[in-house]
């Protein structure tokens, strides 16, 4: 098992799985949007989950083959000092994070997904 899959595969508390279960079910407009250009391999051949649990934390979407994450965000995001130490954290466990806005994916998810498409691709450059 690859070392990004074991991310996954730590011990989760119930309340953290419990928790990305209600997110799967209520996700935002932005969310459904995004998972259903994503989901089953769409974008050539990555395989992306949603909303999961990974060291206390839920993610949006990650890609564990290409160590990307993908956060989906509100102007809430904006400047938080959570969401930098959040993305450190990550960056050090060797994820790349990718941040879109709720407005863009909804208004541009063809160009979002290029977006995605190229962070993928740019895999070991």
């Amino acid at each position: 098992m690859t070392e990004a899959r074991e991310l996954l595969h730590r011990d989760v508390p119930d309340r953290h799985r419990q928790f990305a279960r209600a997110m799967r079910s209520d996700a935002t407009k932005a969310e459904n949007m995004l998972w259903q250009a994503l989901r089953r391999s769409q974008l050539e051949g990555f395989k992306f989950k949603r909303q999961v649990p990974v060291d206390g934390y839920i993610l949006d979407f990650v890609c564990f083959e290409a160590r990307l994450i993908i956060e989906v965000d509100g102007a809430q995001h904006a400047e938080s000092a959570i969401d930098r130490k959040r993305d450190a954290y990550f960056s050090n466990q060797g994820f790349r994070v990718l941040r879109v806005w709720n407005h863009e994916v909804i208004e541009n998810l063809e160009g979002i997904c290029l977006t995605i498409l190229a962070e993928l691709k740019s895999i070991g450059e």
